[in-house]
């Protein structure tokens, strides 16, 4: 009953392509996860008054702020510039991540 490469003897051929291509891409997203996990962003706002730089995992690991935006009478902005910068740094990393994604999984995203 097994003919035409059905079930019983083995895997068809295409199916038997499709299991070698999944493994393939799950390597490489393995191999990504941990380019991003070593990977840094940095971002910065208020014309480089607040810098901000992020982990490929979404930590941030460093800020860094100009002195001279520094204004007891307006802390408000600085809070904001610096939620601005830590915002921008992790879109960048989730534009990398989407990025890596995509190379790797080719056109199947619309599949699932």
């Amino acid at each position: 009953m097994a003919r035409n490469g059905g079930f019983p003897g083995g895997m068809p051929g295409n199916m038997g392509n499709l299991m070698k291509q999944a493994q393939k891409m799950q390597k490489q997203m393995e191999e990504a996860q941990e380019q991003m996990q070593s990977a840094t962003f940095t971002a910065s706002a208020g014309g480089n008054a607040v810098e901000a730089t992020v982990s490929g995992t979404k930590e941030v690991t460093k800020i860094k702020i100009d002195p001279e935006v520094v204004d007891p009478d307006d802390v408000e902005m600085l809070e904001d510039l610096i939620v601005a910068a830590v915002n921008a740094a992790m879109d960048k990393a989730d534009e990398v991540s989407q990025q890596k994604v995509s190379q790797i999984t080719g056109g199947l995203n619309g599949l699932f």
